[in-house]
């Protein structure tokens, strides 16, 4: 692939009106990557949920090519960590750096930790977390989840800048 072929990948704040274009990554990739893992919600809801509180939470950053947005992470914090609660790339577009520039972004502005859950059967987001330094910390049953899914706890412990 010629290096000038390559589209040019932008991150932005999503606003209200991405709102579709978020719920339709979501509900697709959720589609494509998980079908061991139905949702736990109607795909009205979770429009409906993106729409009303995912995008006003403000959490939100999307990468877009050209022709459209290709990837999202919403994160929140809870004292010192830094909880990726939604990372999704198109199906079409895994494979091509837009997961990697999401999670960097969210690591240049993290404080010291990052968290998140994904369901141990996930063999393609533990392998790409495992590959951006990623423990898993720790495993259950998944009773505490809506889909009833075993998953696992992954952290990763950020360098703090010496003074």
């Amino acid at each position: 692939m010629k290096v000038d072929s390559i589209p040019k990948i932008t991150l932005r704040s999503a606003t209200l009106s991405d709102w579709v274009k978020v719920a339709d990554i979501l509900i697709g990739s959720r589609a494509a990557f998980m079908p061991y893992a139905p949702s736990a919600h109607s795909e009205a809801d979770v429009r409906s949920w993106v729409q009303e509180h995912l995008i006003p939470s403000g959490r939100v950053t999307l990468a877009e090519f050209d022709d459209g947005v290709a990837g999202l992470v919403a994160t929140s914090v809870v004292e010192d960590i830094t909880w990726i609660d939604q990372m999704w790339v198109r199906p079409t577009e895994v494979g091509q750096g837009i997961g990697s520039l999401l999670l960097h972004h969210i690591v240049r502005s993290a404080p010291t930790k990052l968290k998140l859950y994904t369901f141990q059967e996930n063999v393609g987001a533990r392998s790409f977390y495992e590959r951006n330094r990623f423990t898993a910390a720790k495993f259950t049953d998944g009773s505490g989840n809506e889909e009833h899914c075993p998953d696992v706890l992954c952290e990763r412990i950020l360098e703090q800048p010496t003074p």
